[in-house]
């Protein structure tokens, strides 16, 4: 299997997204109708004109007709260009999918399913040919029907370009149009991943052919020069286009032709969308905490305070953990590390730590109590696996237990409290994170304190991020922090197995690796891994994920140490009321409104 090109790409947006939890830059609270309009040159209305934009209603927006979100944009925006690497909102790539720039289908994170958008239905009409159904009312923002050739070539410039989506290459062969509604994919008879696959599906904004067509003649088909197009009014099929951007915000304007009325049965709720760009989360939690933002993606330290002090602020569980969770962030052990090479001490490790107080104290509570698995416990994840049969093999916090084992493999302690086993101390080893990431700051000086307790000496390390990275991909390291493919798909929990296990195609240490940085190794593993995307019955599938996860459990590559949200999705009802919320019977996901299915709530909400 060809997995360096996948991992690559979805290690950079891992990257990306903690920046965005860690901290960040931005801008001054949402302006009202009564502001006074802002300096001419800091005006920009799409339209391509050199020309100011005119003054007042191009900034400001009426606040009942208005969504204010945060934490999907830091710093000014540069281009809304898909191929320039990094658009702004709303086109920025994985997490405003439905906005301007449509998918095929949107991923609902509560079941993992795919719901149909621009695309109605999908089949294997055998093993290697994915055949994919339009919708026939799909239409362009500039009125020119979205058709079969559009997805071609939004596939297409993948395999031209070095671009977000070009990874998927590694695993088709060929996309064909069969008539205007309807798409072929062909998959790699060499490397037939389905899951990654139907990954694309739900993942790639679907671009107009009679649109870029022309830029890529413009440009010579020379992907720098490509990469310098503003594109500052997108042609898409969205409810949304352009209205206005500075350094401050972003603001989005409904398509009241959008085709997709027929979809939905109305237009969304909110005429704009308008993303402020704050200067840090602390400026963004103010104002959405006093009404001024409807919509957070931002880390909220003890959200509950909020609600407590009379705001009428919300999440999507009522109750603690109140997110979802969608992602695991752990630790890896540099698997050539005398002593961190012995599955039996890494064991010890994981029994020792207090995964009640990280929550409590790293993540203000928001990680549900630690079940140690491949998957999430969550309804979209858990049902891959036999929880009955991995039971036995599941760790919890118990110092005495993990104190005995050690004792029982004659890892004796020292005069200075901490082991010795077979001739080597037991530390003291750095456990490492970036700088300034308080959250996973905080998580590995609990781990350090809690190895204290079982005689074993682990010190904190706490480099700048490039230096950590660095470190991760090359193996410098003893015990490392990372998130193994986070976010909900259909290659989930095939993707995050694969990015803690699987060995082939993995540098040795000292040389760049994308995936699996401890450098484990098993046989076994790296045939599950590659057997399961081949796999569509549920009975085997569920079989192999419950082997694979027994291994991991058995020989413990990693420990997560949280349950983290995929977004912080959290909501202000001081304008707009009707968010979904857990149990209400809606099935929209906490989406942040406009990810993937979330975008099913701006069809709820009201003012």
């Amino acid at each position: 299997m060809k997995l360096k090109t996948v991992l690559r790409p979805m290690f950079i947006l891992l990257l990306a997204a903690s920046f965005f939890v860690a901290g960040c830059q931005s801008v001054t609270p949402p302006p009202t109708a009564s502001d006074p309009p802002p300096p001419k040159e800091d005006v920009k209305t799409p339209g391509g004109s050199d020309e100011p934009a005119p003054q007042g209603d191009a900034k400001a927006t009426p606040r009942n007709e208005t969504l204010y979100v945060n934490g999907l944009q830091w710093g000014a925006p540069t281009n809304f260009n898909l191929l320039s690497g990094n658009p702004a909102f709303p086109i920025n790539y994985g997490n405003s999918r439905e906005l301007v720039y449509e998918t095929l289908f949107m991923v609902n994170q509560l079941t993992g399913e795919l719901e149909p958008l621009l695309g109605t239905k999908y089949e294997w009409t055998d093993d290697l040919t994915l055949k994919i159904e339009l919708n026939k009312d799909a239409k362009w923002s500039d009125g020119k029907p979205f058709t079969s050739d559009d997805v071609v070539y939004t596939y297409q410039l993948g395999k031209k370009y070095d671009i977000n989506w070009s990874s998927f290459w590694t695993y088709i062969e060929d996309v064909t149009a069969d008539g205007p509604q309807t798409v072929n994919i062909k998959l790699n008879k060499d490397d037939p991943n389905k899951l990654t696959v139907l990954d694309s599906i739900e993942v790639m904004p679907m671009l107009p052919k009679h649109v870029w067509e022309e830029v890529e003649k413009k440009a010579n088909n020379d992907l720098a020069t490509i990469r310098k197009e503003v594109n500052e009014d997108p042609i898409g099929t969205g409810p949304y286009k352009m209205y206005f951007y500075n350094d401050q915000k972003i603001t989005i304007v409904r398509d009241d032709n959008y085709w997709g009325q027929a979809l939905f049965g109305k237009l969304p709720a909110p005429k704009y969308i308008t993303h402020v760009i704050y200067k840090d989360n602390a400026a963004g939690d103010l104002a959405f905490k006093s009404g001024q933002v409807d919509v957070s993606q931002q880390f909220i330290p003890q959200v509950w305070k909020m609600w407590e002090g009379g705001a009428p602020v919300k999440t999507y569980i009522k109750d603690a953990p109140y997110y979802v969770p969608g992602s695991m962030p752990s630790i890896f052990f540099n698997l050539s590390k005398e002593g961190l090479n012995n599955a039996d001490v890494r064991r010890a490790i994981a029994m020792a730590i207090d995964y009640g107080k990280i929550s409590e104290l790293a993540i203000s509570g928001y990680s549900a109590p630690m079940e140690p698995s491949l998957t999430l416990n969550t309804e979209a994840e858990a049902k891959y696996v036999d929880q009955a049969a991995i039971k036995p093999l599941q760790w919890t916090t118990d110092v005495d237990a993990a104190n005995a084992l050690l004792d029982s493999i004659g890892a004796a302690k020292g005069k200075d409290g901490i082991r010795v086993l077979n001739g080597t101390r037991l530390g003291p080893f750095e456990i490492e994170c970036p700088y300034g990431w308080s959250d996973w700051n905080a998580a590995l000086e609990i781990v350090a304190q809690n190895a204290k307790a079982i005689g074993i000496e682990i010190r904190t390390k706490f480099p700048e991020a490039p230096v950590w990275t660095n470190d991760l991909q090359t193996g410098k390291f003893d015990i490392i922090m990372n998130t193994p493919a986070g976010g909900v798909s259909p290659s989930q929990p095939w993707n995050r197995a694969m990015t803690i296990m699987y060995s082939k195609g993995v540098a040795p240490m000292g040389e760049m690796a994308f995936y699996n940085w401890g450098r484990y190794k098993n046989d076994q593993a790296d045939a599950i891994i590659e057997k399961i995307p081949t796999i569509t019955e549920e009975g085997e599938l569920k079989a192999l994920y419950t082997e694979l996860t027994q291994i991991w459990l058995k020989e413990i590559p990693s420990i997560p140490l949280m349950y983290r949200p995929w977004v912080f999705d959290t909501v202000n009802e001081s304008v707009w009321k009707g968010f979904p919320t857990e149990g209400d019977g809606s099935n929209i996901p906490p989406q942040i409104s406009m990810d993937g299915a979330g975008i099913k709530s701006l069809y709820q909400i009201h003012n």
